[in-house]
């Protein structure tokens, strides 16, 4: 099984059946050769805005991927570590509690929407890919 991180946009995509990214972002969620990695973070990021906005389909679809996910919890060590990443990388904040809830989970694989150019791929000692290059 690989252990497998997703950036928010991955999820926001799968559900918006309306781009490009969304058939690999739902074809790597039916992968059953992978176990994945989420945290608070991720939930704060994808599931207010449609709860507040009663997007219940929407909602639903972000629970039931929280719902089989392994969860790494908030927590001040982890907002530590990154902030050390964000340091290192230049990583915008989100990306770095992303970075360091994924290496806390020793996943084996950062999948991201963002473009290879972005900080995020600076990362050292992470594996990070874009959706486009999983499918």
């Amino acid at each position: 099984m690989i252990r497998t991180f997703l950036d928010a946009g991955v999820l926001i995509a799968a559900f918006r059946s309306r781009n490009a990214v969304s058939t690999p972002a739902l074809t790597l969620l039916d992968d059953p050769g992978r176990v994945f990695v989420t945290s608070d973070y991720v939930r704060l990021e994808v599931l207010p805005k449609p709860l507040y906005f009663r997007r219940h389909t929407e909602a639903e679809f972000y629970e039931v991927f929280f719902a089989a996910a392994e969860f790494v919890e908030a927590s001040p060590t982890l907002v530590s570590a990154a902030f050390e990443e964000a340091r290192r990388a230049g990583l915008a904040a989100m990306d770095a509690l992303h970075v360091a809830a994924a290496k806390r989970a020793s996943v084996e694989e950062f999948i991201t929407v963002e473009r290879p150019t972005r900080p995020v791929f600076r990362v050292a000692g992470l594996t990070v890919r874009t959706l486009e290059s999983v499918s």
